[in-house]
C-alpha cells in the first residue's frame, strides 16, 4: 500500500496558542461575512440592506417596550444556559432542559393556583420557587440514573422527556383552564397577582434578572473554583482518567444533572412568575434548544453567556422586525439570523482547528 492511501488528503489539527488579536481578527471578519452575506438575501428580497440592518438595532433595542421584550425572553435563557452548561462540559449530551423547564413551571403554578391565600405571598413565591427545582431536579435526575446505572443514550433520553412534561401540562390543563373549555390556564391569579414576582421601581423584570444574575455569579464560582467544578471538568475531558485519579464518576454525573435540573426548574418558576404568569406547553418555546446554542459560543462561560444569550435575542428580534417592517417573508428574518449565527459558529472551527493539506513529499 502507497503512502498516499495511507495518508489522507485532507487532515484537522488541533491549535495550540493562537495569538489573541488572531482570534478577534477570525470573529470579526466572520461577522462582517455574515453581514455581507446577509445583505445580498436582503437585496434580493428587494429591501435596502442599510435601512433592513438599521430595523434590527431599532427593533431590538429602538424603543423601551422593545428593550422590554427583548430583556423578558433574554433573562430566561441566559438562566437556561447556565443550567446546562455544567452538562455540556463534562459531556453530557442534555436536550432536557425544555421538560426540565416545563417541569419546574408545572410544580411552581400548581402551588400558585392552590396554595394561594393559605400562606403569605413572599411564603408562596419561596415555596414556588422550590418547588420549581426541586421537579426540574427530579426531572434530570432520571436519564442521568438511566446513563449512571446502564449507560443509555443521554441525548435520546432527555429528548423523549421534553414531549412527556409537555404531555403532562396538556394534562394538567384539563383542570386548571380557565374559563372552562378554553383549553388554556390564562393569567395566574390575575386579580390578586399572589404568586407574581414584585415590581422593583415599577419594574417588573428588574427582579427576574437580579435572581439570573446571582445565579450567574454562582455558577461563575462552581465550575471555575469549586472541587465538583474541578471534577466536572476532568469527566469532560476522559471518563477513565477521572475514574485513575478517583473521581466516581457515576456520582459526578447524577449530581451535575440534578443542579441542572434545579437550575432549569428556576427557569420555569421564573417563566409562571416573573415573565409570562402562566403555564402551557410551549411555555419554554424552543428556549432550551437555543441555550444550547449560546452556551457553546461561550465555551461554557457563565459570564460571558450573559453576552451571547443577549446577542442571540438582539438578532432574532431584530430580524423578526425587518420581516414586519418591510411585509417580507418571516422565512426571511430566520435565514439572516441563521446566516450570522452560522459564520458565528464556524469561525470557533477555525480558532480551534488547522486544515492540512497532504503536501507533495507525503504524496510520493
Amino acid at each position: 500500500m502507497n503512502n498516499s492511501m495511507k495518508t489522507p488528503l485532507i487532515r484537522l489539527a488541533k491549535r495550540e496558542g493562537m495569538d489573541k488579536r488572531t482570534v478577534w481578527a477570525i470573529r470579526v471578519g466572520s461577522i462582517l461575512l455574515a453581514l455581507l452575506l446577509g445583505a445580498l438575501v436582503i437585496a434580493i428580497s428587494g429591501v435596502n440592506p442599510f435601512k433592513a440592518y438599521g430595523t434590527i438595532i431599532t427593533g431590538a433595542l429602538g424603543k423601551k417596550t422593545a428593550i422590554r421584550q427583548t430583556v423578558k425572553i433574554a433573562v430566561p435563557l441566559l438562566g437556561c444556559a447556565l443550567a446546562i452548561a455544567p452538562c455540556f462540559k463534562m459531556r453530557f449530551w442534555n436536550i432536557g432542559a425544555e421538560g426540565q423547564i416545563t417541569a419546574g413551571a408545572i410544580a411552581a403554578s400548581y402551588f400558585a393556583l392552590y396554595w394561594v391565600g393559605k400562606v403569605p405571598s413572599a411564603v408562596l413565591l419561596l415555596i414556588m420557587g422550590a418547588a420549581g427545582a426541586v421537579a426540574g431536579g427530579i426531572w434530570a435526575l432520571i436519564p442521568a440514573f438511566f446513563k449512571a446505572r446502564w449507560n443509555t443514550n443521554e441525548t435520546l433520553f432527555t429528548l423523549m422527556l421534553n414531549y412527556i412534561a409537555m404531555q403532562l401540562v396538556s394534562f394538567a390543563i384539563v383542570y386548571w383552564e380557565t374559563p372552562k373549555g378554553s383549553n388554556h390556564v390564562g393569567l395566574i391569579n390575575n386579580q390578586t397577582k399572589a404568586g407574581w414576582l414584585p415590581s422593583i421601581g415599577g419594574n417588573g423584570y428588574l427582579l427576574p434578572i437580579i435572581i439570573v444574575m446571582v445565579l450567574m455569579v454562582l455558577m461563575y464560582l462552581y465550575m471555575n473554583y469549586s472541587k465538583q467544578g474541578y471534577e466536572i471538568a476532568v469527566v469532560g475531558e476522559s471518563e477513565n482518567t477521572a475514574r485513575y485519579i478517583g473521581i466516581n464518576v457515576k456520582k459526578v454525573i447524577i449530581r451535575t444533572m440534578v443542579i441542572s435540573g434545579a437550575v432549569c426548574g428556576l427557569a420555569g418558576f421564573l417563566l409562571v412568575s416573573g415573565t409570562n404568569h402562566t403555564v402551557s406547553a410551549n411555555l419554554a418555546g424552543g428556549m432550551g434548544f437555543t441555550a444550547i446554542m449560546v452556551s457553546w459560543l461561550a465555551k461554557f462561560n457563565p459570564v460571558v453567556m450573559t453576552l451571547t444569550s443577549f446577542l442571540i435575542v438582539f438578532l432574532q428580534r431584530g430580524a423578526g422586525e425587518i420581516a414586519t417592517a418591510f411585509r417580507l417573508n418571516e422565512s426571511v428574518s430566520d435565514i439572516l439570523t441563521g446566516i450570522i449565527i452560522f459564520f458565528i459558529i464556524g469561525c470557533e472551527f477555525f480558532i480551534n482547528y488547522r486544515i492540512n493539506l497532504r503536501s507533495k513529499k507525503e504524496a510520493k
